[in-house]
């Protein structure tokens, strides 16, 4: 187990130094796992159900800093194009939701927000550190993985979320 953390620091710390925003993820070019999960009105959300609109799927947690300062900048992002097919969801992994919905209430969150608390959905797209952001084609296919967040990001996913709503 020891073994594990310290892995994961050295992965975090070598993904910090990293200049490349988006790295080659494990599921690249792979149909994005299906998965459901409730929202913050306890409905279910199935990620099959958004096939034909461009997804970003945000896997964040309360304790994350970058996740904080990233959100309401993902927000803007969703408003701005949530009406010409583009969906974004936002996993939380946190143990208690309740800490997950007070945070999106205090950013003023508008995007779904889901709670992946056994951390099943997280497993399936191996997230490993927060934030990680997957970006999905029209078809389900995973185009683009990032690994953290760090101001000026959201150029990158303004540019790339474009780019998929004209194919």
């Amino acid at each position: 187990m020891e073994t594990r953390r310290s892995f994961v620091a050295l992965l975090v710390v070598a993904l910090a130094a990293t200049p490349a925003l988006a790295t080659q993820g494990a599921l690249d070019g792979q149909q994005a796992p299906d998965f459901a999960l409730q929202n913050l009105d306890g409905e279910n959300m199935r990620l099959s159900e958004y096939r034909g609109e461009v997804v970003m799927i945000n896997f964040w947690a309360t304790w994350c800093g970058p996740c904080r300062q990233e959100m309401p900048l993902l927000d803007e992002l969703y408003d701005r194009y949530e009406r010409v097919g583009f969906q974004l969801l936002g996993v939380n992994i946190d143990d208690d939701p309740r800490r997950a919905m007070e945070m999106a209430d205090e950013l003023g969150i508008s995007f779904p927000v889901l709670f992946d608390d056994r951390k099943e959905v997280s497993e399936l797209y191996r997230v490993e550190a927060m934030p990680v952001t997957v970006i999905l084609d029209r078809e389900g296919v995973v185009r683009y993985t990032h690994y953290g967040y760090k101001p000026g990001y959201e150029e990158y996913y303004l540019d790339q979320v474009r780019t998929l709503l004209r194919e």
